[in-house]
């Protein structure tokens, strides 16, 4: 019987060797999404991490003017989303032309950058205008309505030139949902003006105002828009956090 008995004892010990309680094995699942978690943010953080070095690599090999520099943070944000509009297929994929806007500075300043980033160099800097109900000095109010005489921010596809009322002009087909895309039916071209001088700017304490346009001086308006035309980007930037946040060319994958 004694013998019986410790055989008994092995067997519960061999059977009950096998058993994980459910405490522990919840335990290791969370352990282990955990690690997935954490393994996934990682990866992120490395791929955010080499966009911006590469973003940051370029930026920092670009010879800039020096009283006349573009923003990184603007830089950057303009390169995230022509990545994403060629990863998207609206570009040609040896488009490497890059025209920023930065309408969070003095319509006095050289504002416009275009920039050849094979040749990592600045093609033209020059003086830009906005809207003339989007500011005096310095644009503040943007739209996306017809009449409304504003700019629109955001990203834009240059296109085809004609010659119209103000000349020599680009159409530019607008991006952004809700921001820009009224633009070609609101007739938001590039186009030159003699309101785009800095005599004008010393004569009026501001450069004018266009009907919404980027208008560009008229001296640079036939170089400018001749390299920038066929499928190009133009970013026209602006700190509003609603565009910012809302915009799918500057969602990091």
């Amino acid at each position: 019987m004694k013998g019986f008995y410790s055989v008994l004892g092995i067997v519960y010990m061999v059977t009950t060797s096998f058993y994980v309680s459910p405490k522990s094995e919840n335990v290791k699942n969370e352990n282990t999404n955990t690690k997935k978690i954490e393994t996934a943010v990682e990866i992120k953080s490395k791929k955010s991490t080499n966009e911006m070095s590469s973003s940051e690599e370029l930026y920092n090999s670009i010879l800039f003017e020096s009283d006349h520099k573009l923003n990184f943070d603007v830089f950057s944000k303009a390169i995230l989303g022509f990545s994403n509009l060629k990863k998207a297929g609206k570009l040609d994929e040896n488009a490497h032309l890059l025209t920023i806007c930065d309408f969070s500075i003095s319509s006095n300043t050289k504002r416009l950058w275009v920039i050849d980033m094979n040749e990592k160099k600045v093609l033209f800097n020059s003086l830009v205008a906005h809207g003339k109900n989007t500011g005096e000095e310095f644009a503040t109010n943007f739209s996306n309505t017809e009449s409304s005489l504003q700019s629109s921010m955001g990203f834009y596809i240059t296109e085809s030139t004609y010659n119209g009322d103000n000349g020599y002009s680009l159409k530019l087909l607008g991006m952004d949902k809700g921001f820009n895309d009224a633009a070609y039916k609101r007739a938001v071209v590039m186009h030159g003006a003699d309101y785009v001088s800095e005599e004008f700017a010393a004569a009026h304490k501001r450069i004018g105002r266009s009907w919404g346009c980027p208008a560009i001086p008229r001296a640079l308006t036939e170089p400018i828009i001749n390299t920038i035309k066929g499928k190009n980007v133009l970013f026209i930037y602006y700190p509003d956090q609603n565009y910012l946040s809302s915009s799918e060319w500057l969602k990091e994958a």
